[in-house]
């Protein structure tokens, strides 16, 4: 694996972890691991960028919390998806597709 860090465009972290809370609620060191292991280990989702996320996500109601236990006994927060995460999820989807679309068609060779 190449040790460049690669930056998220912004809004890529929210829609992952939208993504993420749709397989099932998850604690947020879970919700790490997940998008690490979905993208093979290119993604590394540090606890510096993560949690003020998800407060932002709470805060916009796209995602709920409640503590819970991990089955290794510890107290975690787990998060859930809301329906209007799953409207903004959605809607993020959508634009991400178009972006990437714009960026594909600059890159072509001319």
């Amino acid at each position: 694996m190449s040790s460049i860090k690669r930056d998220l465009l912004p809004g890529t972290l929210e829609m992952m972890v939208l993504k993420t809370l749709t397989v099932q609620p998850m604690h947020g060191y879970g919700i790490a691991q997940h998008i690490k292991r979905m993208s093979k280990d290119v993604l590394q989702v540090e606890e510096g960028s993560l949690y003020p996320a998800l407060q932002r996500m709470r805060q916009r109601e796209w995602i709920k919390a409640e503590w819970g236990q991990t089955p290794n006994n510890q107290r975690a927060r787990y998060y859930t998806i809301t329906s209007a995460g799953r409207k903004q999820l959605g809607e993020q989807r959508s634009g991400f597709a178009d972006l990437v679309a714009a960026i594909e068609r600059v890159m072509r060779p001319t």
